[in-house]
């Protein structure tokens, strides 16, 4: 473990945004182990990787010997949180958002240790303080604590406000204080006095510890993460084929090692801050290096490495690892089933023949099926690279003279697992074709 104290290793990774009173929290968690929480709310049936930040941070304040709770909001889930949001967001029924809190719940479990004595890991639910009390109950005792004129004000109403057209509704107007009560019920029940979150949770949180103070008679603290961007103002964690998803069914570990192994030199060393455990002190040299190196950096590849292990473990690192290489040397024959199961997820483009040209496979000719298939925009380049014997499916070169032998090439006994075609075309386009 690093020398530094723990907040201290926060800021050198630029992962402090804001924090209530920072002398008295460095002294607070240098007395002993603190009970922290961070909320996530079951918004689909997977977290994605804007939440990995505050994930790995309650997995940091662990490591440095406090308890971390993930709360999992079955309650605020069926609300929505305004914060910063262009609109309402749709209202999803009980049955969906339980449903998704189970998946959340196991999900969380990866990161968080919840067998480490004193300092164990623990998931809660706030449905389960909130939906027994009653409309009137709340009001009195919890909502007579917020002045509207201070909620008003809080940044991420204001702009819904201030929005012409669109405005905000009572219901998520409400949010600041379920919030507010999650922290008050948890410090008096478990004894939490920090939250973390996302800079845009910043209202909510410091609405929790007033609501502690007021309520309770305790201190409690907040900190906030930043808000992960890209130096070229593109969305993080979105790509042209969508959300990168922690769960693998939704986005592969190949695909996830891949979307890592393409981050901008403008933002590597800052995502290896955030979203590693290396020491900031390797970090630097990594940078160092990199600086002084002829080509690519290596940085891309130790955070693709350290991130997909975080997440997918050693052996979805290893299957993305192994895709990557087999797709790079031409070699794919230590490829395993799984691996072309992930291939055919997301990634590469993949076409099904029966349901896209059944009967008529044994007509269309290769330049035809291939051009089909995105991997040249025309017949004729096809054509140049069967002049060249550069058109390689699961590891054979095919010629002009095979142009029009797609039923025999793609028959069930040369596919891989009886299913997979693996298409190479020129030294550097790929696709699968599946049966």
């Amino acid at each position: 473990m690093s020398e530094m104290t723990l907040l201290q290793d926060l800021q050198a990774r630029g992962l402090v945004a804001q924090m209530t009173s920072e002398e008295e929290l460095e002294k607070h968690l240098a007395e002993g182990s603190v009970s922290l929480y961070c909320g996530f709310d079951p918004t689909a049936d997977s977290l994605h990787i804007g939440s990995l930040v505050p994930l790995l941070t309650l997995k940091r304040f662990q490591e440095y010997g406090h308890k971390p709770f993930a709360l999992v909001g079955g309650a605020t889930g069926l609300i929505g949180d305004p914060s910063f949001k262009a609109q309402e967001r749709k209202l999803n029924d009980d049955a969906t958002v339980a449903g998704w809190v189970e998946k959340l719940k196991k999900q969380v479990s990866q990161f968080i240790n919840f067998d480490s004595g004193e300092n164990s890991a623990e998931v809660v639910n706030n449905l389960d303080w909130t939906q027994n009390v009653d409309v009137l109950t709340f009001l009195r005792d919890v909502g007579k604590h917020f002045s509207v004129n201070q909620m008003i004000a809080k940044e991420s109403v204001k702009q819904r406000i201030d929005r012409e057209g669109e405005g905000i509704s009572f219901t998520e107007f409400t949010y600041m204080i379920l919030q507010s009560y999650d922290f008050q019920q948890l410090n008096a029940e478990h004894g939490v006095t920090l939250q973390i979150g996302g800079s845009d949770q910043w209202g909510n949180i410091t609405g929790g510890i007033e609501l502690s103070r007021r309520k309770n008679g305790n201190q409690v603290f907040g900190l906030t993460l930043p808000l992960i961007t890209k130096s070229d103002g593109t969305k993080f964690g979105k790509t042209e084929s969508g959300t990168i998803w922690l769960d693998s069914s939704k986005t592969s570990p190949y695909a996830f090692y891949q979307f890592w192994l393409g981050t901008a030199d403008a933002d590597v060393y800052r995502f290896l801050r955030y979203f590693t455990f290396l020491p900031v002190a390797e970090i630097d040299r990594i940078d160092e290096e990199d600086a002084q190196r002829q080509g690519r950096p290596e940085a891309q590849g130790v955070l693709a490495r350290e991130v997909t292990r975080l997440v997918h473990g050693e052996d979805g690192l290893a299957a993305a690892e192994r895709i990557t290489q087999a797709l790079f040397s031409g070699d794919t024959a230590a490829l395993s089933e799984d691996d072309y199961r992930q291939l055919a997820q997301d990634g590469l483009p993949s076409t099904n023949l029966q349901a896209a040209y059944g009967d008529a496979l044994a007509e269309t000719p290769l330049t035809t099926l291939l051009v089909d298939a995105g991997m040249a925009n025309s017949g004729k380049q096809i054509k140049d690279a069967l002049q060249r014997n550069a058109v390689v499916i699961n590891g054979q070169a095919y010629g002009a003279e095979d142009n029009m032998k797609a039923a025999e090439i793609f028959a069930e006994a040369n596919a891989r697992f009886g299913s997979y075609f693996l298409v190479k075309v020129g030294k550097k386009k790929h696709c699968l074709l599946t049966i």
